[in-house]
């Protein structure tokens, strides 16, 4: 890929990256690390046919951190800045040093071990430059809100259409040696219509976002789907209270998968402040649940082949027949537990939760069948989620399932559990797979939850 879409090429950041380690170690910082990074992008939105935003963006920034100190007793200090002149490099540098001057010693704190850096990354593919106009990217959003109210004469407004183009470049360095970087995209399409008139008005979304703008699917599909979401949730009931199976869509599907990550995090796990603690080869989802992590997927969205820590990222089994085998750590978090970092600074990379019961004809119906009677989740509010117990409790809109069909829509409700109790009831897990970010997952059906109505 070109670097002209850039105002900067990978060599010009490399050799700031080289500047600035440099004069860190003239400084006489017993290790340092650089990021630095530029973008451009942008994003139109169009409401009812008119233009409503432009927004166009062009970034860059350097971010240093400087160590000083050696054998348990280090201090860490960063800054940073969007001047790439050589003065600005040095103040930079001279603002983190001062910095770590007065910070408290840290025994966890400095750079990653030699052998966990990925010296020669490898080339994922993850850059494909959108270089649309205002015009153009209006014209898509145009296209996507008017197919949504093209479905019906019930879709009477609209929250508008989106279009968003993003792509960036960057180089990560340290004093190890590590030096790597690359040029990545991320391009989306969103509209969310509004149905019916005055106290029965319901409104929906729908987005599409791939790193490849020719992946995206076509604005007018992104649009009718929209409409027909939101077409669906008019006449929605309240229900009784009642506990009952839950069958999770898949776009918030991939939601529970986050907790679960969030929960065996680093962070979470040295503060002892997750209801995951010490679970390591611990039996935490029901048997045939599996959750494999490859970050070296060929132009996902989630893949990666280091972290932000220049640390190489690996494919693994994270839960294999529902027994948890790795944590998300970086090398701060895994020193203070007294592990190994797994490459996940910053994040995890395409992880996959499926089943091993699952068949290729388990669609989204299939999932109403087999949950039979009970409660469809499409929308999900609030951020009732407690780590440290596991207490889940959010409200919830979606439809009431009888013998398997889908009865009529629902809405101010609200689900409860505990996220261990439903990591171990999941029955099934559906092949309606949708990737969310970086994760990937079917519908997910849970045994029984509370459902709190009237």
């Amino acid at each position: 890929m070109s670097d002209s879409v850039f105002t900067y090429s990978q060599d010009q950041l490399k050799q700031v990256a080289q500047d600035v380690l440099r004069y860190a170690k003239e400084k006489g910082a017993s290790g340092a690390a650089v990021e630095i990074s530029e973008g451009n992008g942008l994003a139109v939105t169009v409401r009812k046919g008119n233009i409503e935003t432009i927004e166009q963006n062009k970034d860059k920034g350097i971010g240093v951190t400087i160590y000083m100190g050696s054998n348990g007793h280090i201090r860490r200090g960063n800054a940073s800045t969007s001047d790439f002149s050589r003065q600005s490099l040095q103040d930079t540098v001279d603002a983190a040093y001062n910095i770590a001057r007065f910070t408290a010693e840290d025994d966890c704190a400095g750079l990653p071990d030699a052998d966990t850096l990925e010296m020669a990354p490898m080339d994922l593919q993850l850059c494909y430059p959108w270089l649309l106009s205002a015009e153009e990217a209006a014209d898509l959003a145009k296209r996507a809100e008017g197919a949504a109210f093209a479905v019906d004469k019930r879709i009477t407004n609209s929250e508008g259409a989106s279009v968003y183009a993003q792509q960036s470049h960057f180089v990560s360095a340290n004093s190890l040696g590590f030096m790597g970087g690359y040029p990545f995209s991320r391009h989306t399409l969103s509209v969310a219509p509004i149905a019916g008139k005055g106290a029965n008005m319901q409104r929906d979304d729908w987005y599409s976002s791939m790193r490849d703008p020719a992946k995206l699917a076509a604005p007018e599909d992104v649009g009718r789907y929209a409409a027909e979401r939101a077409l669906a949730r008019l006449n929605a009931r309240k229900l009784d209270t009642r506990k009952c199976p839950v069958l999770f869509e898949a776009p918030l599907a991939a939601g529970l998968l986050g907790a679960f990550v969030q929960a065996v995090s680093g962070g979470a796990l040295y503060r002892k402040s997750t209801f995951l603690l010490d679970s390591l080869q611990q039996q935490v989802f029901a048997p045939h649940i599996q959750i494999v992590e490859d970050p070296h997927v060929i132009g996902a969205v989630g893949s990666a082949p280091f972290d932000e820590e220049g640390v190489k990222t690996r494919r693994r089994d994270v839960v294999r027949d529902g027994v948890v085998q790795g944590y998300f750590l970086s090398t701060y978090s895994a020193r203070k537990l007294g592990m190994k970092t797994t490459g996940n600074a910053g994040g995890s990379h395409n992880l996959k939760l499926f089943s091993s019961l699952a068949a290729p004809g388990d669609d989204f119906r299939a999932m109403l069948k087999k949950m039979d009677t009970g409660l469809l989740v499409t929308e999900l509010m609030g951020q009732g989620v407690n780590y440290v117990t596991g207490d889940y409790s959010r409200g919830a809109s979606g439809y009431w399932v009888e013998n398997g069909e889908i009865q009529y829509p629902v809405e101010e409700i609200t689900i409860a559990g505990n996220l261990r109790d439903m990591f171990a009831q999941i029955l099934a897990i559906g092949a309606d797979t949708l990737i969310r970010g970086t994760k990937e997952t079917g519908s997910i059906l849970i045994e029984s939850m509370t459902v709190a109505g009237n």
